[in-house]
C-alpha cells in the first residue's frame, strides 16, 4: 500500500487572484475561507495590491510567465477538489490561466468575474473583458457576478427580480454553465441571489443585516466558501447554500481591526438554517 494511503487526506482547493495587503479581500479572504471549511488552500497570485478598505492605491500584476510556473507547480502535486478564479487583471494574465484550466476538466470551477474593488478602484483593464467573456468564464463549473458585473457582462440595466432571473438564464446561454446573480447591491429586507443551474431557477435568501461593519471581500469570500464546499464533495446547490450561510455569518460576527478598519468575522459555524431557498 503507499504511504500516502494510510494517512487521511485533506480536501484541496485552489484560489487564482490577487493579493490584498488589508487582509479582507482576496487571496487573504479567500484562505480565511478555505479553513473555516477544513479545506488545504494553494494559490496562485495574480496580483499584488496595496489597499485597505478605503481604497486601492496602488497594483502590481504578476508577471503571465511567472502566473504559469505558479499554476503548473500546483496543479502537478495537488489533487485539487475545486478551483475559483477572483482578480485577473490582464488580458495576458487571463490567457495563461485560461490555457492551465483548458486541461483541467475534472476539477470544479467557481469564477467571480472580478471588475471593481468596493471601493470603486478598477481591478479589470478594460481590454481585458473580451478574453474573461470569450476564452474563461466559458471554462466554469460556476459564475458568480454581482448585479453591476452581471449588468456588463449583458450590456444591460437589471432593476427589478424578473429582470435578474433573466440575467441568470442569459448568462448560462452564453457561458454554458451555472451561474449566480448575486442581489447584494439591491434592496429590501433580504439578500437575494438567484441560482440558475441550466435546468431549474432558485432563490436563495437571507436577511439583510442593518449597518455591517464592513462588506469588503464579500465577493471573494462567498466564492471561496462555495469553492471549499465542492472541494468538500458536496453538490452545487448545497455548495451555495453554505457559501451564502458563511458570508452570512462572517458580517454578522464583523469586528473592528485596528482603529478604523472593519473586517468580516471568521465564523465558527455554518448556519444554514438562515438561508430560504425557493425553486422558481
Amino acid at each position: 500500500m503507499n504511504e500516502l494511503d494510510t494517512h487521511t487526506r485533506q480536501a484541496v482547493a485552489l484560489t487564482i487572484a490577487g493579493s490584498d495587503s488589508g487582509g479582507n479581500a482576496g487571496i487573504q479572504a479567500d484562505l480565511r475561507a478555505f479553513r473555516t471549511f477544513g479545506v488545504h488552500g494553494c494559490t496562485a497570485i495574480t496580483a499584488l495590491t496595496a489597499q485597505n478598505p478605503f481604497g486601492v492605491r496602488s497594483v502590481l500584476i504578476s508577471d503571465p510567465a511567472f502566473m504559469g510556473e505558479q499554476l503548473d507547480a500546483v496543479l502537478e502535486v495537488y489533487t485539487v477538489g475545486a478551483l475559483k478564479t477572483g482578480m485577473l487583471a490582464t488580458a495576458e494574465i487571463i490567457d495563461v490561466v485560461a490555457n492551465r484550466l483548458l486541461l483541467q476538466n475534472r476539477i470544479p470551477k467557481v469564477m467571480d468575474p472580478v471588475m471593481l474593488a468596493t471601493s470603486g478602484a478598477p481591478l479589470l483593464a478594460e481590454d481585458a473583458m473580451e478574453a474573461l467573456s470569450k476564452k474563461l468564464l466559458p471554462l466554469a463549473t460556476l459564475v458568480t457576478p454581482n448585479l453591476p458585473e452581471a449588468e456588463r457582462l449583458l450590456g444591460k440595466s437589471i432593476t427589478t427580480p424578473e429582470e435578474q432571473q433573466d440575467a441568470a438564464r442569459a448568462l448560462a446561454d452564453q457561458f454554458c454553465c451555472a451561474v449566480l446573480v448575486k442581489g447584494g447591491h439591491g434592496t429590501g429586507m433580504c439578500a437575494e441571489d438567484i441560482l440558475f443551474d441550466g435546468e431549474k431557477l432558485s432563490l436563495l435568501s437571507s436577511p439583510r443585516l442593518d449597518q455591517p461593519l464592513s462588506t469588503h471581500g464579500t465577493g471573494c469570500s462567498l466564492s471561496a466558501a462555495i469553492t471549499a464546499s465542492l472541494a468538500c464533495g458536496n453538490d452545487l446547490l448545497q455548495a451555495v447554500i453554505e457559501g451564502k450561510a458563511y458570508v452570512y455569518e462572517s458580517i454578522r460576527t464583523g469586528i473592528y481591526v485596528g482603529e478604523v478598519a472593519t473586517v468580516l468575522g471568521t465564523p465558527q459555524r455554518l448556519p444554514v438554517e438562515e438561508i430560504r431557498i425557493q425553486t422558481l
